[in-house]
């Protein structure tokens, strides 16, 4: 919505707002809004008011009572704040002429009104007329200021003194001081209107700084400028601009040194230093004055050194150089430089030696002497030479010089982070000269190398001890060591087990990483731990390979039990019936382990040469092939838990009766459950460690040898005779785990070779015995003491 339509939308709400109509026809044309310019001249007539009375009594009296200034709607323009007072004049009253009743109201500006839309743009005028002998009406004229097509200047521009600026004297050459923003905006051309000004005005307004800046002065400088601006219509207004520049109180600039005699020696090559002009204040930049065209010498502009441009004859000069402030070029001071270019001998002291590089220990003292310099000035006077040196702060504060001789003037330490820093080298220059006029150097590098000296030995870590299961496999990792040396460099351990590895000490250790892994066998029912005495050895650690240093670090390595898994009973005796099909149930073996393991595993170990029992998990089935006469077969069957090699297991022994359908049997599978009593065995081990001499292993085969032949002819003896089964039973258990039971007296078992495992001969059934006695059993290698008991012989086949 336009500035109109808001106000058309507040005159509908004045029309329609309560109590508004009070005698409408005394003033008929109002409300309502008029349109004036703001070129209008005073005395102008704003608008004409029809006021009709009633009767014909006298004229009306017509009064305004109130003038509301509105601020501008249009938002293209800028609010301002309202002038005091109001631009009309009182309301004169006339007669139409007919009818009687009806008078005219005139609205004019009074003398000296100025109207401007930009601050003003809306008048509400509150009329109040009232005829003899009626009432009072009130009606509102409003008032809308438009803009003029004149050009006007805004004060304090546009006034007699004109706008104030104020500015340090030590603005940047022509700076911006002032920006002039007459009204309206766009399309303004500025010109100066007075001449004798340093300053400059552009044609959009834009008020600068002299081209050279203000000249330094303790007074306030004022410049005043007056301008005319001019739009493109033609139309224009004048003003004026005053500028104050106010006293700098930055220093100023100021030479240190204004005069300064220099002596070079000729041949100086280009680009060397001849000496430096320094000076005080702001922004201060160098410059040669005098020669205009220096030919054998140049300036800094920025630091104010003088340096040669090419090689130097002998020749004398006189240099002006100026100092002066960057962005107040007034501001500046000069300098006298008198350049004296001075013949020379040539001839250098010459020193042997001329480079000297060596190699010393970290632990040499501070003071030791490193070498003594040998030179020799041209004239021979070498009393009058000096020693000094140079180079990197870091490597020359380990240098000093006594004279001509150059000692170390620090503690080397190889293994700090400085001397790594800087690569275990320092270098350093010794500058010798030789006195007179112009002094003359030679230079004589230095270049030492810091080698390492194995200080201190290997330290052991925290906290070296690892926990593995009994039953971990060959290659398993246990843990790692890992060593310290305060000696650079810090992987230059090497790692050794003491005693090396053995069936004590199954386990082995990397010898960079440390890592320590097993390589033999962890079971042993009374070990639950290994200590390693560990040897941590430094290899690189100085310049000698042979000077090392060690440390015994012990490393504990606690086993983790793992239970092996348990069955009831350990030994059945079974009877089935041979039937028909691919596989007949036999049993069900009981069996648990550890709760934290994996399921148990299951594995006919003995007696199943003929594959004619399956395993199915802990079901034992039978697969009937055609049996033509009763059998017996005894199982051994493999239980352990977890996938783990080498692992923990127990072995359950299964004598089953198998008997063919044709034969006379029960008709339902009988299991009969026997655990036969077990007496102790004894087990001895002994392990002894002896190495005969070689005389002694020549014996030792002979007798064997015979031995070997005399048991082969006892052994064609006792062909025929007979043997125990509780043996053959016991032999087998011993061979495949836990020792089986012994079978009762009354029992014949066949050893034919043509069967893989003993059968019981037809009708023979083992007996009833005493109450069963486990038998125990001892994990690893052991041998067999002897056994009592008995049973019936088998004659040989």
């Amino acid at each position: 919505m336009g500035a109109r339509g808001r106000l058309a939308f507040l005159l509908l709400l004045l029309l329609g707002a309560p109590g508004t109509f009070v005698r409408p026809a005394a003033l008929p044309d109002l409300p309502r809004l008029v349109t004036l310019s703001e070129d209008a001249a005073p005395g102008t007539r704003v608008a004409e008011v029809t006021v009709s009375c009633s009767a014909v009594q006298g004229s009306p009296n017509v009064t305004l009572v109130r003038v509301e200034p509105g601020t501008p709607t249009d938002p293209t323009v800028t609010p301002r704040t309202t002038e005091p007072g109001h631009p009309f004049n009182p309301i004169a009253i006339s007669a139409v002429g007919m009818p009687a009743t009806t008078f005219r109201a005139e609205v004019t500006l009074r003398a000296g009104a100025e109207l401007d839309a930009r601050r003003v743009n809306l008048y509400t005028l509150a009329l109040r007329a009232a005829c003899p002998g009626e009432e009072e009406v009130t009606k509102w004229l409003f008032v809308w200021v438009t803009a003029g097509h004149t050009l006007r200047c805004d004060a304090p521009f546009a006034s007699a003194g004109g706008d104030v600026v104020r500015v340090p004297a030590d603005v940047a050459p022509r700076a911006p001081l002032h920006v002039v923003l007459p009204q309206p905006l766009g399309g303004l051309t500025f010109r100066l209107r007075n001449d004798g000004t340093p300053l400059t005005l552009t044609p959009r307004g834009l008020v600068l700084a002299p081209a050279s800046g203000f000249s330094p002065s303790k007074d306030t400088q004022t410049f005043r400028l007056e301008m005319e601006v001019t739009d493109r219509h033609g139309h224009n207004c004048s003003g004026a601009v005053t500028v104050e520049v106010l006293p700098s109180h930055r220093p100023r600039v100021t030479i240190l040194e204004p005069r300064q005699d220099v002596t070079v020696p000729e041949g100086s090559g280009p680009l060397e230093v001849v000496t430096q002009v320094q000076a005080s204040g702001d922004n201060v930049h160098y410059a040669i004055l005098s020669p205009t065209v220096p030919a054998l010498f140049t300036i800094d502009e920025l630091t104010g050194v003088i340096c040669s441009t090419g090689r130097l004859e002998v020749a004398r000069v006189r240099l002006l150089v100026r100092a002066y402030n960057a962005l107040q070029p007034a501001d500046q001071a000069t300098a006298t430089i008198n350049v004296t270019v001075q013949g020379r001998d040539r001839q250098a002291p010459s020193c042997v030696p001329a480079l000297y590089v060596t190699q010393v220990r970290e632990t040499v003292s501070p003071g030791s002497t490193l070498v003594t310099l040998s030179c020799a000035s041209p004239a021979g006077a070498e009393g009058s030479l000096s020693y000094a040196l140079e180079g990197p702060p870091g490597s020359r504060s380990r240098f000093r010089m006594e004279g001509p001789r150059l000692q170390v003037n620090t503690t080397l330490d190889y293994d700090s982070q400085a001397m790594a820093a800087l690569g275990f080298q320092l270098t350093a220059t010794v500058v010798v000269m030789a006195g007179g006029q112009p002094p003359r150097s030679t230079r004589v590098p230095v270049l030492m190398t810091v080698t390492p000296v194995n200080e201190f030995p290997p330290e052991c870590p925290r906290g070296l001890t690892f926990t593995v299961l009994e039953t971990a496999p060959f290659g398993s990792v246990v843990g790692y060591v890992n060593g310290t040396d305060r000696d650079l460099p810090p992987d230059s351990l090497e790692y050794s087990l003491e005693g090396g590895s053995s069936p004590t000490q199954p386990f082995s250790i990397d010898t960079h990483s440390g890592e320590i892994r097993v390589v033999g066998p962890l079971g042993s029912p009374l070990r639950t731990s290994y200590r390693l005495p560990v040897r941590l050895t430094d290899t690189h650690n100085d310049l000698d390979p042979a000077n090392r240093r060690s440390r015994l670090c012990n490393v504990a390595v606690r086993l983790q039990a793992v239970p092996e898994p348990r069955c009831t009973p350990e030994v059945q005796e079974l009877w089935i019936t041979a039937g028909r099909g691919s596989r007949q149930p036999v049993t069900h073996l009981a069996c648990w382990g550890d709760p934290d393991t994996a399921a148990l595993s299951y594995a006919i170990v003995g007696g199943n040469e003929d594959g004619r029992f399956r395993l199915d998990g802990s079901a034992l089935s039978y697969v009937p092939d055609g049996l033509a006469e009763p059998r017996t077969f005894v199982l051994l069957v493999e239980v352990w838990g977890g996938p783990r090699a080498p692992r923990r297991s127990t072995v359950v022994a299964l004598v089953v009766h198998v008997t063919p359908r044709s034969t006379t049997v029960p008709a339902s599978t009988t299991a009969r459950h026997t655990t036969p009593r077990k007496k102790p065995l004894v087990v001895t081990r002994t392990e002894a460690v002896w190495r005969p001499p070689a005389w002694f292993v020549a014996v030792l085969t002979v007798s064997g040898v015979l031995l070997l032949a005399s048991l082969s002819c006892l052994a064609r003896s006792l062909v025929c005779s007979r043997r125990a089964p509780s043996k053959l039973l016991l032999a087998e258990r011993h061979r495949h785990g836990p020792a089986l039971p012994r079978p009762h007296r009354g029992t014949t078992l066949d050893l034919s070779p043509s069967q893989g495992a003993p059968s019981a001969r037809q009708g023979a059934r083992l007996a009833p015995g005493p109450a069963p006695v486990p038998w125990p059993h001892a994990r690893g290698s052991a041998s067999t003491g002897p056994i009592n008991g008995g049973g019936t012989a088998a004659p040989c086949r």
